[in-house]
């Protein structure tokens, strides 16, 4: 009830919307989704995190709708550095990812909510709703597999490696444990060999191993991919 009586009180203007997507088509289907409403207004896209923070600082819009795959940045790094730099705006992730770790990272760096790509466009509105005034709003998919990890862990959480990852190192972290070539990453991400080549050498830094083996056995350990998909391939 509180909600909805503060949302009257903020009519006299739209909520203001960044949308941050490296996929122009996402971009313009979710501006599509949300245009229909008079209460809302895209005020503008980004393609990256970078881009994102300087329209963030540019533009001051009330909620930051962030993919966190992004290909500079991953999303918590965005989160952190707009907590800092522009606090009045708030992050809703939007995003297909379900990573237990992943999500305990972007509550702490600061988002106010999660969002699956395949939610509906009742379930975006409603959320852009709740966080601009002032509530949190996340998946009922992310909400309870925050809650089996708080009931597992007894509300502490675990330290793991892949925290010391950011997302693209993850990204590329799966596609190795996936049989995939250095070719092939940087084919499925969009990327340099060479930069793959890097990207493999500080993960293996940052997690203390070796060789392709290692990184494979932490990755089906943490969840990256299946046991089944890493044997096939």
């Amino acid at each position: 009830m509180a909600r909805k009586t503060d949302l009257t009180e903020q009519s006299a203007r739209k909520i203001r919307l960044l949308l941050a997507d490296d996929h122009p088509v996402v971009r313009k289907g979710i501006e599509a989704c949300l245009c229909r409403y008079k209460h809302l207004e895209v005020v503008g896209e980004a393609a990256c995190g970078g881009e994102a923070l300087r329209k963030a600082k540019e533009l001051n819009p009330d909620i930051l709708l962030l993919d966190i795959g992004l290909p500079d940045m991953d999303g918590v790094a965005v989160t952190e550095q707009l907590k800092r730099e522009v606090p009045n705006t708030k992050v809703i992730v939007l995003t297909m990812r379900r990573n237990v770790e992943t999500l305990q990272r972007l509550v702490h760096a600061g988002i106010r909510g999660y969002l699956l790509k395949d939610a509906t466009p009742d379930e975006i509105i409603n959320a852009i709703e709740a966080v601009y005034a002032g509530d949190v709003s996340f998946s009922p998919d992310v909400a309870k597999m925050a809650l089996q990890q708080y009931v597992t862990t007894g509300g502490h959480p675990t330290a793991s490696p892949i925290e010391k990852l950011t997302e693209r190192e993850r990204e590329v972290l799966k596609l190795i444990a996936e049989g995939c070539s250095n070719k092939d990453v940087a084919r499925a991400l969009n990327l340099s060999v060479r930069t793959v080549e890097t990207h493999r050498e500080r993960i293996m830094r940052k997690l203390q191993v070796h060789n392709a083996a290692g990184l494979t056995k932490i990755a089906i350990a943490h969840g990256l991919v299946r046991i089944d998909k890493a044997e096939s391939d």
